[in-house]
């Protein structure tokens, strides 16, 4: 297997590895307006320069318990459009060499060292499907990559 090129996503005191490819950009604090009838995974939408993008929790999509505030977004291209993930800290660029195990999370590729530590690789294509972010009243923003559809 050749090395991966990812950004690492802090959440608490887990990291996460999204393949750089996937990633457009990290933008720091986001300002949210929150969707009442969001499901809870839906922290809220930002506007990124003009196009409205839905925020994520990254740890309730992985079944985890909440990780702490939203630091940072690490803005993903998705089939639905771009889409925000929640970090706890800044995410930062590695190289991930051979993983070292699978992992038992859903939406997940695999475990990797990492500067001592260890990432699990996030599938974005598993992990942000539609069926899978769900069809609560008002996700219908969120999946359909914009406001109002």
């Amino acid at each position: 297997m050749t090395d991966v090129h990812a950004v690492l996503l802090p959440v608490g005191a887990d990291l996460y590895a999204v393949p750089i490819d996937r990633v457009k950009e990290v933008v720091a604090a986001p300002i949210l307006t929150r969707l009442v009838t969001a499901p809870p995974h839906v922290l809220g939408l930002f506007n990124l320069r003009g196009q409205i993008v839905p925020l994520l929790d990254t740890a309730a999509l992985l079944g985890l318990p909440v990780a702490g505030p939203t630091a940072f977004a690490l803005v993903l291209q998705s089939r639905q459009g771009p889409i925000g993930l929640s970090a706890t800290a800044f995410p930062h660029r590695a190289i991930l060499g051979a993983s070292i195990g699978p992992s038992e999370l859903p939406g997940t590729g695999g475990t990797y060292r990492v500067e001592h530590r260890v990432a699990v690789l996030l599938d974005a294509d598993v992990l942000l499907t539609a069926d899978r972010l769900g069809r609560a009243p008002g996700s219908e923003i969120m999946v359909s990559g914009g406001a109002g559809g």
